[in-house]
């Protein structure tokens, strides 16, 4: 056999949930909800869609890296083009920050019960891991800023959590950053901000205008464009240079790239999709309330159910696939005992509660 790293040996390949096919063939099931991956229920940004089928036209050409999307995107956000990196997915452009920053001999420090992402790329290129355990369910700044040591190169914070769906708060944060040293990297994973930005003490990270903070957002969740991989990042022009030094040439796709400057013309969409989540969030907070389900307040488009024991959990997954609904059983994540529910339109919701209703009762001692 070839020898492999030990850092990649002992990783393991990433699981998607499972689809609806797989569900369909396996329970004999016609009606299937899938409700497990966070993925807008509206499908994509029908401008997106009109922007990429023009882009069919120019496939025999390569993409340009993502020149027309870091323009518009600098347009809107009131940067410079130098200021932002794109890529395919917000992963790509976090997995090219710890390329270009982060050595074997340098760690990252982040929470145990986050984005698996971060776990899986730090890793996978050999950088040293340190975690400090969530508090209720959320980011522990203080035990966070107590946990940096002097191997400390980037701080990950998923705002909104996923798979929690909590924030920290503004002042949570203001706090926090007086603590972290200038050469740190401090880095916010913003994939949910459109769901949180109504909350008047959720910390937009484009306000904090410091050398060490990036930002990473994307465009598969609140525009429809989770097939699509294409995400986004803002920060210091020096960083999002030295970003590109390590990226792949052509990424994103020209596709991708296209859907991404179709989506931020559609207004229209994203605001329809917050309305249908913000609805949606307080048909299932009521249900769930009824019929005792111990669901971690949510600031995203999803919940996550904490139950006693990881056995509930599995239970939980399992029975409701039967009745066909797709969740998301979170061991990956490091949150063996939950599962994460995402909204969806009510048609949607109103399946899943009653699939639950069959399936679902309180233990209680």
């Amino acid at each position: 056999m070839i020898s492999i790293s030990s850092n990649i040996e002992s990783l393991i390949p990433y699981q998607p949930g499972r689809s609806v096919e797989e569900i369909r063939e396996l329970y004999g099931l016609e009606h299937i909800v899938k409700l497990a991956s966070n993925e807008n229920p509206l499908g994509p940004a029908p401008k997106a869609l009109l922007a990429a089928e023009e882009a069919l036209l120019n496939m025999h050409l390569y993409p340009r890296t993502g020149v027309r999307l870091r323009e518009k995107l600098a347009a809107i956000h009131g940067v410079a083009t130098d200021n932002v990196m794109v890529g395919a997915g917000s992963e790509s452009v976090l997995l090219s920050l710890i390329r270009a920053y982060l050595t074997r001999d340098d760690e990252v420090l982040t929470a145990e019960g986050t984005f698996i992402a971060i776990y899986v790329q730090t890793k996978s290129q050999g950088v040293g891991l340190r975690t400090v355990p969530l508090k209720q369910y959320r980011f522990d700044l203080d035990a966070l800023a107590d946990a940096i040591t002097d191997k400390t190169k980037l701080i990950y914070f998923a705002n909104p959590n996923n798979p929690t769906g909590t924030i920290f708060t503004r002042a949570e944060f203001e706090k926090f950053i007086e603590r972290v040293p200038k050469h740190i990297l401090v880095v916010f994973d913003e994939a949910y901000f459109d769901y949180a930005k109504e909350n008047p003490d959720y910390p937009n990270s484009l306000e904090y205008r410091l050398d060490n903070v990036v930002t990473l957002r994307t465009f598969s969740k609140s525009y429809g464009l989770a097939g699509a991989r294409i995400g986004y990042g803002f920060a210091h022009p020096e960083i999002c240079r030295n970003v590109r030094k390590v990226h792949l040439p052509f990424d994103p796709s020209l596709l991708a790239e296209a859907a991404g400057v179709g989506a931020l013309d559609d207004a229209e969409f994203l605001e329809r999709t917050i309305q249908v989540n913000r609805a949606g969030k307080a048909f299932l907070e009521e249900c769930f309330k009824e019929i005792g389900l111990p669901v971690v307040p949510t600031e995203a488009n999803f919940f996550m159910a904490a139950f006693g024991t990881e056995a509930e959990a599995i239970n939980f997954t399992e029975d409701l696939l039967k009745q066909g609904v797709i969740v998301r059983y979170l061991k990956a994540f490091r949150l063996p005992n939950c599962v994460r529910i995402t909204i969806g339109i009510q048609e949607e919701n109103e399946f899943l509660m009653e699939a639950m209703r069959k399936v679902y009762s309180p233990v209680t001692v």
